[in-house]
């Protein structure tokens, strides 16, 4: 019962329950839209089991419940709706007249709008491309300065002026392509910019190599041009100089013994060279510098500059290196030192071009390094190849060369001190050279020479000499034509020939920046030793040459007397043309006194020589026969000849033209020397001719031969085959032997013995051991060619007493020994 009631209170709450949720629902889905009845209505089923029944059930009652309210209101509105209907009937005539007209309004207005619609579209659209024209317009107006630039950047590339273009791209970078920065060109052209700046650095690269190697093919061509300017400009100073000095005084001599011809104030050389090229040219004329500037500006742009100027200067240094080398046969023409000074000339004056006309590209240390490494090179250059030079016109171009190359490159800047330093080497050599030229002209001078005094045979002849030569001679002069000068024809040569080095020697003083006094020092230096070494040499070979005879050795004798007259004429020469006082403290003097001198006295000593080598080939023909019994009466033949020789050569001595007093007195001296020379020499050999040890035996009558030739020679003596000797003084030569002789031939044995020593001794020349000598050279002939045979038949105490003298000999020769 109670499970009953609790069931039935159960089911009454869930009944309760049920309906109230039902109405819940229901309320939803009549407030609720339709779209989301979805939601509640699935609510239903999710409740209870069989709820959807009762639901339903609900729903209906619902449901009629509405109907019964629809149609409450319907019952309750119904006359009015009729009225509305009846209302609606009577104005539907009048509705549809008035639709009527309206469509037909509608349809004139739809008439008359076509038209305006039609052109309100176009002005639409027209509206929307002038709002589209803007905007590109407005964009475009950004777009086209890009692309301008861009389009200039291409012109700049294709005309080469990549600086320009550099700076292009600098603008299109930071200013033009930021603002369209959007669109894809521009980012495109981005992209390119450095690649086109690569592009840049190569062809600026390319175009300094090309850059190089021009200028390393025009350096000849430049230095040329720089180098014919210099000596342009040395030349037109020199000449404004000359016209100066021409105002004041006229020179007394020309370079070549020529005062040169003047054209309107200048000379024929300076006008043909200021004709040659009225256009200075410069570097700039001949080489292009723009790719050089065009890569400096680019890579100063690019920020490496640092790396372009190291390329720069290193490539240069090995440029440098390249130009310094010589060819192998420069010393040979003069064209090669040519090419040699114009590739230096315009590697430098490029150099100097570079550094200022850039900033920073080379430094002045720079080429200052490079300088001096190029100075040390050419002076070793210098010295090696000047050394081959055999040619002194070579060695003088040479120096004019280097004149016109130290010049032209002191004009730049450059110190070029050590090069005028080194002329003085050159100078050194050219004058070896010179000395050489000289002695063969000097050679061919006195090969040539017939060693005669020269013949005038008229005012004009004799002229022309004394123009060469300066001859002057008051009792020549005096003489009626045809007349001889004492000298040979080589002495008006030898002199000019020395004039002609000293204006060779000069020309190499010129324009060495030099004084004159420092000029007129070095003139006499090298002309002294022309005299002393080259002129004096080439006298001592002729004197020495075996066909020179003794009229010639006089000859040159009295030759060498006028040269050393003329010497003081020389020293005039010189000072006429360096304008230097003699008088000056530290003035060189011409050592050609000395070197005639030197060369009279050799000539002199070979006469003395050539007489005794010939008195010696007279003694060799001697043919004695030491062991003869008596003599035969007369002087031998062979000394007759060589009397009659001497004779004959001394008379020729005393026929030499003897018009000037100190001639005569020359000569006289030469011929009384040589006499008593020969005198001397003669008596010698006899002497050894008596005492030869391979002669063991000897004969009175032998001595008694040799005793007739001894007289001949002192009969030669006395008869004064030279005049001027005083007395007896050329007899005194045969003395020795002639005291010898008469000990023996009269065998004074003991007069000798007793006044030996005292100085009025009758046989004060006879040595003990030259008697002792002979005496045993006569004693030992006894025995086998009875030399003493009238001895041992008269008395053999007299070969006693030769034994005794024999001793006393020795004695006297030991005690001579001791006492020495």
């Amino acid at each position: 019962m109670n499970t009953v009631t609790i069931r039935a209170n159960m089911a009454e709450s869930e009944s309760l329950e049920t309906v109230t949720e039902h109405e819940r629902i229901l309320q939803e889905i009549e407030s609720t839209d339709t779209a989301c009845v979805g939601p509640t209505l699935r609510s239903v089923y999710d409740d209870q089991p069989n709820a959807h029944k009762r639901f339903m059930e609900k729903l209906d009652a619902r449901i009629r419940n509405h109907d019964r309210e629809i149609e409450k209101m319907c019952n309750f509105h119904h006359q009015g709706f009729v009225d509305a209907i009846t209302e609606l009937l009577k104005v539907r005539a009048d509705a549809e007249k008035l639709m009527g007209q309206v469509s037909d309004t509608n349809r004139r207005l739809q008439d008359a709008g076509r038209e305006v619609t039609a052109q309100t579209e176009e002005v639409i659209r027209c509206r929307i491309q002038q709002r589209n024209m803007a905007t590109t317009v407005e964009k475009l107006q950004l777009c086209i300065p890009v692309l301008e630039m861009y389009s200039k950047l291409k012109e700049q590339l294709e005309s080469k002026r990549y600086y320009s273009a550099l700076k292009t791209m600098e603008q299109l970078e930071n200013i033009y392509i930021p603002r369209v920065s959007q669109y894809r060109f521009c980012q495109i052209m981005a992209e390119t910019l450095p690649k086109l700046r690569e592009e840049i650095k190569e062809i600026s690269m390319s175009d300094l190599k090309d850059f190089l190697e021009s200028i390393r093919k025009h350096s000849d061509k430049i230095g040329e041009t720089a180098m014919r300017q210099a000596q342009q400009h040395r030349t037109f100073n020199s000449e404004v100089q000359k016209q100066v000095t021409l105002s004041c005084a006229k020179p007394l001599y020309g370079l070549n013994g020529r005062t040169p011809l003047h054209h309107n104030g200048l000379s024929t050389e300076a006008a043909d060279e200021e004709e040659m090229d009225e256009e200075v040219l410069t570097a700039q004329d001949l080489v292009d510098f723009s790719p050089v500037y065009r890569c400096l500006h680019i890579y100063t742009v690019l920020g490496d500059r640092e790396t372009f100027e190291n390329y720069y200067r290193k490539q240069r240094k090995k440029q440098a290196r390249l130009v310094l080398q010589p060819q192998s046969n420069m010393h040979e023409t003069v064209e090669g030192y040519r090419k040699y000074f114009n590739q230096i000339v315009g590697f430098f004056v490029v150099e100097d071009h570079i550094l200022h006309a850039t900033q920073g590209l080379v430094t002045r240390a720079f080429t200052d390094e490079l300088w001096n490494m190029a100075l040390s090179k050419i002076i070793a250059v210098l010295r090696t190849h000047s050394s081959y030079c055999s040619d002194p016109d070579l060695v003088l171009e040479l120096k004019n060369l280097i004149v016109i190359f130290a010049d032209t490159l002191q004009g730049y800047g450059f110190p070029v001190n050590r090069l005028f330093d080194l002329l003085f080497e050159v100078r050194d050599q050219y004058n070896e050279t010179l000395l050489k030229k000289w002695a063969l002209v000097f050679r061919d001078i006195f090969e040539q020479d017939n060693y005669s005094p020269i013949p005038v045979e008229n005012e004009e002849e004799y002229k022309a000499v004394v123009s060469r030569f300066p001859f002057h001679d008051a009792e020549i002069e005096k003489q009626q034509f045809p007349k001889k000068l004492p000298m040979s024809q080589s002495v008006p040569q030898i002199y000019s020939q020395v004039k002609e080095f000293i204006y060779a020697s000069l020309k190499f003083s010129e324009s060495l920046h030099r004084s004159s006094t420092e000029i007129d020092d070095m003139l006499r230096k090298s002309t002294n030793l022309l005299l002393t070494r080259t002129l004096s040499s080439c006298l001592q070979n002729l004197i020495k040459k075996p066909h020179i005879g003794l009229t010639e050795l006089v000859q040159i004798i009295i030759n060498t007397t006028h040269l050393e007259y003329a010497c003081k004429y020389l020293e005039d020469f010189i000072t006429n043309i360096t304008n230097v006082s003699p008088e000056t403290v530290h003035t060189t003097r011409l050592y050609g006194l000395s070197t005639f001198k030197d060369a009279r006295h050799a000539a002199e000593g070979e006469i003395y020589t050539k007489l005794n080598q010939k008195i010696d080939e007279f003694i060799q023909l001697a043919d004695y026969e030491w062991g003869m019994a008596e003599s035969d009466g007369r002087a031998s033949g062979y000394l007759m000849d060589l009397i009659n020789f001497l004779r004959s050569t001394f008379q020729v001595f005393t026929h030499l033209p003897n018009n000037n007093k100190d001639h005569a007195a020359m000569s006289g001296k030469v011929a009384q020397t040589a006499c008593m020379s020969a005198c001397k020499h003669l008596a010698t050999s006899l002497m050894q001719m008596l005492l030869d040890t391979e002669l063991k035996q000897i004969s009175m009558g032998a001595i008694q031969q040799f005793n007739l030739d001894v007289i001949q020679c002192e009969l030669f003596a006395s008869s004064e085959p030279v005049p001027g000797f005083q007395g007896d003084t050329l007899q005194l030569a045969f003395i020795d032997l002639r005291q010898l002789l008469d000990l023996f031939m009269v065998w004074d044995w003991s007069t000798y013995l007793a006044d030996y020593g005292q100085p009025t001794s009758k046989y004060l020349r006879v040595n003990p051991s030259t008697a002792l000598a002979l005496l045993e050279k006569m004693k030992d002939t006894s025995k086998k060619n009875n030399i003493f045979s009238q001895f041992r038949k008269n008395d053999r105490d007299k070969q006693k007493l030769i034994e005794t003298v024999v001793k006393q000999l020795r004695s006297l020769v030991n005690g001579m020994s001791q006492h020495s």
